[in-house]
């Protein structure tokens, strides 16, 4: 295989990876590693190097959008990405000196771990109260409602939404995710921030995170143009159509389906690392 069937093998997987992680609402990175670790047989550090450029892609065209619309909230977000930078520059650094079989089950257990987030229940939070500690950073906010109304809400447990942050960017800097999951935990579940507010937030946040990630990568020599190239546009291109399918059909079908294809990548990805495939 020449370099460029290669790339446009990259290109076709990367394009369904996308559009799977369009529709899982998981990212396409989740699917793009396996695709190139266990399908094509790339080495898994450059596996997430080029997964760290496809995060950076698509969060950076999301959250655009979202910050236009006035409901990311960018005081919490540039607060929080405090913790997840940090977090994702030492992921990295764990990263580049683990073993690959190592890193392969933590990936498969971050895999079974978001698609069954994915699959939970969401409950609308709004807080009317904030702590203290929220006020004096001057955290609280409002987001625009259906009706184009403002709608206030608090915040809550700073410290602990800022901790979990900062093991979100662990493992985003280490399993090369953009570790939504648990951003949206930290602010969903622990901050008690309205979910809308919580999803693009932390959509804002991905793509600085995996920036300060792909530094440690640069570095390391894992980022590589002949795949990054085809795997960031694959996933936009495959993002865009999922985006739009998502509009005609029903989410919660889509999301339970795709949650039992993430499943068997993270069995996948598991069984490979313990048998020591990578």
């Amino acid at each position: 295989m020449n370099v460029l069937e290669f790339m446009l093998i990259v290109l076709g997987g990367s394009v369904g990876a996308g559009f799977i992680g369009s529709l899982s609402g998981l990212g396409g990175g989740i699917v793009v590693i396996p695709l190139l670790t266990i399908v094509l047989g790339v080495d898994l550090h450059y596996a997430i190097g080029a997964a760290l450029v496809s995060v950076i892609a698509t969060s950076s065209g999301s959250a655009a959008a979202y910050v236009k619309e006035g409901i990311a909230n960018m005081r919490l977000g540039m607060f929080l990405e405090i913790a997840t930078t940090l977090g994702a520059v030492g992921g990295a650094l764990i990263s580049a000196a683990a073993p690959s079989s190592v890193i392969a089950i933590f990936f498969g257990c971050a895999l079974i771990f978001s698609a069954l987030n994915s699959l939970r229940k969401k409950e609308e939070h709004v807080v009317e109260k904030s702590s203290e500690l929220a006020v004096k950073f001057k955290l609280p906010s409002t987001y625009p409602d259906a009706k184009g109304n403002n709608v206030p809400y608090g915040t809550k447990n700073v410290i602990g939404g800022f901790g979990m942050m900062g093991l979100a960017g662990l493992l985003s800097g280490m399993l090369g995710i953009g570790s939504g999951a648990f951003k949206v935990i930290a602010m969903d579940t622990i901050m008690r921030i309205p979910f809308k507010v919580s999803t693009t937030t932390s959509n804002f946040m991905m793509g600085v995170t995996a920036l300060a990630s792909c530094v440690i990568y640069i570095q390391k020599g894992y980022i590589v143009p002949d795949i990054c190239l085809p795997v960031m546009i694959g996933v936009l291109i495959g993002a865009m159509i999922g985006s739009k399918v998502l509009m005609m059909t029903d989410p919660k079908k889509l999301r339970v389906f795709f949650a039992f294809v993430i499943f068997f990548l993270a069995g996948n990805m598991i069984y490979n690392g313990i048998k020591g495939n990578f």
